[in-house]
């Protein structure tokens, strides 16, 4: 699998970036694997805004919290694409069980660690849409400080494996890797 890591900052352009970066490739399959839930109206407001920007040769898949399992049986073909947006909604449906049961980090870490073992041996490109958070404070409660290392050794071990990294800023894409 072609694996894609798309770090930025929240609105900073990641999701556009990922779904439109190759409006002249053609994929024999296009699949949106959607980790939000909608808890209240405006996230679902929010879903909706986010579902009418993608065309209608996209599949929305969506999973919470079981995204090894899910991706699997997503079966893509060799010039299939797959959209995961995002990594830090998973992250944090992990850690406060939306979806499933909340896992301490540990058990948090080995669901992450089972993941990025699993997708180098699918087929198809796979991008993963995810947010950086080390540029910021340190966070007040340990809940937070948790999510925030979590997070950012998800993306360090992601980008290890990533083909390509690309830091999106103001909607601007920057090439890491």
């Amino acid at each position: 699998m072609h694996i894609e890591l798309i770090l930025g900052g929240a609105r900073s352009g990641k999701s556009r970036h990922a779904l439109r970066q190759d409006p002249g490739e053609l994929f024999s399959s296009k699949i949106f694997l959607a980790t939000a839930s909608a808890a209240d109206q405006e996230m679902t407001d929010r879903i909706q805004r986010h579902r009418a920007e993608r065309d209608a040769s996209w599949r929305t898949v969506e999973e919470p919290y079981h995204l090894t399992d899910r991706l699997k049986k997503c079966a893509v073909e060799e010039k299939g694409l797959i959209v995961l947006d995002c990594a830090t909604l998973w992250i944090s449906n992990l850690l406060c069980g939306i979806g499933g049961e909340a896992l301490n980090v540990p058990d948090a870490l080995r669901t992450l660690d089972n993941f990025l073992v699993t997708i180098p041996k699918m087929k198809g490109r796979l991008r993963v849409v995810s947010n950086e958070v080390g540029l910021g404070i340190v966070p007040e409660n340990l809940l937070a400080r948790q999510f925030r290392d979590l997070q950012g050794t998800f993306n360090q071990r992601a980008a290890s494996i990533a083909s390509q990294v690309i830091l999106m800023t103001a909607g601007i894409p920057q090439k890491l890797k």
